[in-house]
């Protein structure tokens, strides 16, 4: 009689619970909306197909603009250097990639390799040409003072006052000078003051001389000879005149 009370019992709850879950899918099944039936023909897209090929995209994007980061770590000094140079110029001129910063730091080298080449050359040339060039009792003082030429090796031959004339008309003052001072070496030539000597420097003359007030003389009268003509430095008339005033000076003491 107890077993079948508990039969009994778990019927009437299986019972509960399948009119329970019976009743709540009802009323889901009331709460969902009626599907919507569109009576409409499905459209086709009959168009061609329009086949797309693509490059080796590794190849167009491998310039300097699609470089997104830089590694200088292990880079030689030169690498590091021109990196700080493009950041430089980056924020000096405010650049918006570091591509252009880049571009820009190549042609200002290039632009100083240039420079530096014309700065090469011509001081190549100025030391070709001024070779014999120097100051007077300075640390150029052992070269030559006096070029080789015509008049250099036969300066007694020559009529320096006729030639002194003609470069003093054409308004070439320092060419004047440079007969001027040639003048003067003659004539201590003559007086048997010094051994003249093409390849001879000035401070080799100076050694020669023995008279104290002919040795400041000459010391003077070089400087101003060296200053014009080695210096080029371009002098006026009035400037011409006072050098030539101690030239001529200096030469009437010797009897020229």
């Amino acid at each position: 009689m107890v077993l079948v009370n508990r039969v009994l019992k778990l019927h009437i709850i299986f019972l509960f619970f399948g009119i329970s879950a019976l009743l709540n899918a009802t009323s889901i099944k009331q709460d969902l909306p009626e599907a919507v039936i569109v009576d409409q023909p499905i459209k086709k897209d009959t168009g061609p197909l329009e086949l797309r090929s693509y490059q080796d995209l590794r190849e167009q994007y491998s310039g300097k603009d699609f470089v997104y980061e830089r590694s200088v770590a292990n880079s030689g000094w030169w690498t590091r250097f021109k990196q700080w140079l493009s950041d430089f110029f980056k924020n000096l001129f405010d650049f918006q990639t570091d591509a252009q910063a880049s571009d820009f730091t190549d042609m200002a080298l290039k632009i100083f390799y240039i420079v530096i080449f014309l700065l090469v050359v011509f001081f190549i040339v100025k030391a070709i040409i001024n070779k014999e060039g120097k100051w007077v009792f300075g640390k150029s003082s052992d070269k030559r003072i006096i070029p080789v030429s015509d008049i250099e090796n036969n300066i007694h031959s020559t009529n320096f006052k006729s030639i002194i004339a003609e470069a003093e008309a054409q308004g070439n003052y320092r060419l004047a000078i440079r007969f001027y001072y040639l003048w003067l070496l003659k004539q201590l030539s003559e007086r048997e003051l010094i051994a003249y000597d093409a390849e001879k420097t000035n401070s080799d003359y100076y050694n020669e001389i023995a008279s104290e007030v002919t040795k400041k003389e000459f010391s003077y009268t070089s400087y101003l000879y060296n200053y014009i003509w080695y210096g080029e430095f371009d002098i006026d008339q009035i400037q011409f005149q006072k050098a030539k005033h101690a030239f001529s000076k200096f030469l009437n003491s010797l009897g020229a």
